[in-house]
């Protein structure tokens, strides 16, 4: 009974990665760049949510929204700043820039707000119900719940709204795209915009798992994130959902088995062996090029 409490853990946990990583792979998939300041735009979800939640006495709902839109304004604001002028510029100046702009959201939240850590409120009464035995709280059904809500709405503007359609044009061919008539420069704002909402909103769920924040917690959730994401087979939408969600249940189990210590191992241990083994990942397919 136990394997199932740790299960349900380890799913509501991948689902957490999961939110962060189909950022990493939307904007991957529209324009071939490694968002690396997307962890931060997670760790600013939280404290937007932390602040709407301590601060102003909102519920969990109105500050789950409020975090998700302001990281989707943050989101095209870093992407009209410090990529957009790089999009024909090789590959290794747009991830550096990624990285210095990391960097940048790090410290700048450091040196306006300090270093410490702050604790989230308790929001929901944390109570556990009985499953053929285990113990499941309702914290973790409460966190799956909102997650896999998330990923349905994605799931819906991608393949049935207009935008939709035209991430998809502009992923499989830009130029193209913009011959029939498709604003390439709105579409690649409105992915940012979309993924940085998920990263916000993946944020104010760790927070209240979690109950602890702090200015650099996005760095180590936003590289397993970016595991995940190579994992499903990066630029593939359902691939980055079955890396997070693979990740966190692999994760739980190193821990419930007594290795907790090497917990944060395994995430780039599945990382190593999927670059070895299979590099297009779990969803990826080897596509021919021509030279």
């Amino acid at each position: 009974m136990e394997w199932i409490q740790q299960l349900v853990n380890g799913i509501s946990l991948g689902s957490i990665y999961a939110l962060i990583a189909l950022g990493y792979t939307m904007v991957y998939g529209i324009i071939k760049l490694i968002n690396f300041a997307h962890g931060e735009v997670f760790m600013i979800g939280a404290f937007i949510g932390y602040i709407s939640i301590a601060g102003w006495g909102l519920g969990f709902f109105p500050a789950l929204l409020i975090s998700m839109v302001s990281c989707a304004v943050i989101g095209v604001v870093i992407e009209r700043i410090a990529y957009k002028r790089l999009r024909n510029a090789t590959r290794i100046a747009a991830l550096i820039t990624a990285i210095g702009v990391s960097l940048l959201i790090q410290n700048g939240v450091i040196y306006f707000r300090g270093a410490q850590p702050a604790a989230y409120p308790q929001v929901f009464a944390n109570k556990s119900f009985n499953f053929f035995g285990a113990q499941i709280s309702t914290q973790a059904i409460l966190i799956l719940s909102v997650s896999v809500g998330l990923m349905l709405v994605l799931q819906f503007i991608v393949h049935k709204t207009k935008i939709g359609k035209a991430m998809r044009a502009v992923s499989y061919d830009a130029e193209a795209a913009k011959l029939m008539g498709i604003n390439v420069d709105n579409t690649i704002s409105a992915t940012f915009a979309i993924g940085s909402a998920l990263a916000g909103a993946a944020g104010v769920i760790f927070g209240i798992y979690y109950t602890k924040i702090d200015p650099l917690m996005g760095v180590i959730p936003g590289l397993k994130a970016f595991v995940a994401a190579v994992l499903g087979g990066i630029g593939i939408i359902p691939g980055a959902v079955a890396g997070g969600l693979v990740l966190g249940v692999v994760e739980t189990v190193v821990s419930a088995l007594g290795f907790s210590l090497w917990r944060d191992a395994a995430a780039f241990i599945i990382l190593i062996l999927i670059l070895i083994f299979k590099p297009s990942g779990i969803f990826g397919k080897n596509i021919r090029e021509k030279v």
